[in-house]
């Protein structure tokens, strides 16, 4: 019988939900546990895909092709385990089923309406991907008071009544301000919060209190009194170092043992936390410290920097960093101002490292360009991911191989020498405007070239898919078949997740090779098409570039292996 954590959020957004669910998972993991997590997004989109990152922060990809929230991201990297695209729920994936199902007369010409039909439907998704684990944790986005989160709240209510009380849980993840002009924490807010969710038919379990300050016992009282639950059972949950200290904090309280009491439940096993406190530690409390040079273009908005748009990389790092002893300290640089300012590149002479990271459209494309050009002369430290890979081959292929304006096609359709291009397939979808879901999206198999650099960093951390019943059972899933393409042997094959339209061209590799690129790993579509997934240069200090996304299988006890790599030769 799986149990349900249901948890919504009140009086802000971005109060923590998602890394409280994530540490609330891990916490249930080391007790012994099998857990899942689903994020329900109230948005009509049908999923992340098309959503600019500057308008809802970075698109997470799933294994099996799914473009979704940043906080699936989260679920993956405390857990360590791959969560699949049916994982995200949005309004737009509900109401387009229903009414694909009522074009098709499959409600033999009943009246549909939203009760029952849009409950019953989310029910049926969340009971489908709960299937097998002991516990599902179910975070619904948004605000409570938010409109659009009335049918989900109206399902989980429901839910409890078909499973019974004893098999759910409702969090309540809160926010308590303290306004500088008064100086104390106020509780009101949380009251309002309580009491709107109260509206809906559900009272939280537990109450979990964000804030700048551990709550105090008077707070706590207050909240008590109000939402009519014990004390214990209002969590603090103050600012900290790093999100990954959040479990260990949780657990301070009991949370973990507090939870399985509740659903009488005992623990299967001793928590083993050892590794992750280590971590934390190299985080929280590092002397040593490098700076790592972040290029890109969604860094801003309005007044603001929006480094969310870059959030897994800025992990990827951070994981790096804790399993090497040594704090990386990321700057933003805009690429548009490269372009315009000389003295900008200059400065990357400071910086032990760059990244450039994945992108779309010729905004700020120049200066990314510029900015590979000086890591490439100056022996910097590079990795170019996606994008950041594309404009390495077209950087390569102006300065090296002399072809004066060699451009992606992305940018430059007339160009002559178009290193860059999409792929046939590809043209025919944008043509009939397929934007959504269409982009070559998942976990694709890559077999990498005997004594590459990159081959060494996927060897020593242990990172090859060489178990070749592992690598025949993906071949039996059709959908993943299609992904891992044609495997020459069972050896030296990785998968990385991909999101992206433009390739390699073909036609221009062996001028690109015989001037001394390598492409240390390539994927071979059931066409027989080899596309480039790997480029470096071997007499550099470190420079390598991926068509893949690296930074969703980096989790912070197992960082990826060409972050580890980068961060080891930045130090």
């Amino acid at each position: 019988m799986t149990r349900f954590i249901v948890v919504a959020g009140g009086v802000i957004s971005g109060v923590g939900k998602g890394v409280t669910v994530a540490s609330i998972g891990k916490i249930l993991q080391e007790y012994g546990f099998n857990v899942t997590a689903i994020k329900i997004d109230p948005y009509i989109n049908y999923d992340a895909g098309t959503l600019r990152p500057t308008e809802h922060g970075e698109v997470w990809v799933t294994s099996d092709g799914g473009e979704i929230d940043q906080d699936l991201g989260n679920y993956e990297r405390f857990l360590d385990m791959d969560i699949p695209k049916k994982n995200n729920i949005t309004t737009g994936q509900i109401y387009k089923t229903i009414i694909d199902k009522e074009r098709a007369g499959k409600y033999l010409g009943k009246t549909v309406q939203f009760i029952p039909h849009i409950p019953n439907e989310i029910k049926r998704r969340i009971k489908e991907s709960s299937k097998g684990y002991d516990f599902c944790l179910i975070e619904i986005g948004g605000t409570i008071g938010d409109y659009e989160n009335i049918p989900f709240l109206f399902a989980m209510k429901s839910l409890r009544r078909e499973i019974g009380k004893e098999n759910i849980l409702y969090f309540l993840i809160t926010y308590l301000p303290i306004p500088p002009h008064i100086g104390e924490m106020k509780t009101k807010p949380t009251q309002q919060a309580i009491k709107m969710l109260g509206e809906t038919g559900i009272l939280p379990d537990f109450i979990v209190c964000r804030a700048e300050r551990a709550l105090d016992e008077i707070r706590k009282k207050k909240i008590e009194t109000y939402a009519n639950i014990k004390s214990d059972y209002v969590i603090s949950e103050p600012d900290i170092d790093t999100i990954y200290r959040i479990p260990l904090d949780l657990e301070k309280e009991k949370l973990g043992l507090k939870i399985l009491k509740e659903f009488n439940l005992k623990p299967k096993k001793k928590p083993q936390w050892e590794k992750w406190k280590k971590c934390v530690d190299n985080i929280a409390n590092n002397n040593k410290e490098i700076k790592i040079a972040m290029v890109g273009k969604y860094v801003d908005i309005g007044d603001y920097k929006l480094t969310d748009s870059y959030i897994s990389i800025n992990q990827a790092l951070q994981h790096a960093g804790a399993n090497l002893n040594v704090n990386v300290r990321i700057e933003w640089i805009d690429s548009k101002k490269i372009e315009k300012n000389k003295d900008e590149l200059e400065q990357l002479k400071n910086y032990n490292g760059i990244i450039i990271p994945g992108g779309f459209g010729a905004s700020g494309v120049e200066g990314k360009i510029k900015t590979i050009k000086f890591a490439r002369e100056n022996n910097i430290p590079f990795l170019g991911l996606c994008y950041g890979m594309q404009l390495a081959v077209v950087e390569f292929a102006r300065n090296i191989c002399k072809m004066e304006d060699a451009n992606t096609t992305e940018v430059n359709k007339n160009t002559n020498y178009p290193v860059i291009d999409i792929l046939p397939t590809q043209k025919r979808l944008m043509k009939e405007s397929r934007y959504g879901g269409t982009m070559r999206l998942g976990a694709y198999a890559a077999m990498l070239k005997e004594n590459s650099r990159v081959l060494q960093l996927y060897k020593e951390a242990g990172r090859l898919e060489d178990d070749k019943n592992k690598v025949l059972k993906l071949k039996n899933n059709e959908e993943q078949s299609f992904r891992l393409g044609i495997l020459e042997q069972a050896k030296n094959i990785i998968l990385e997740r991909h999101r992206h339209r433009y390739e390699v061209n073909p036609l221009f590799i062996p001028k690109l090779e015989e001037k001394g690129l390598v492409f240390s790993g390539y994927h071979i579509r059931k066409d027989k098409e080899k596309l480039m997934e790997f480029l470096e240069l071997p007499e550099h200090k470190f420079f390598i570039a991926t068509q893949a996304h690296p930074e969703f299988k980096s989790t912070l006890t197992n960082p990826n292996p060409l972050f580890y790599g980068f961060i080891k030769s930045c130090i």
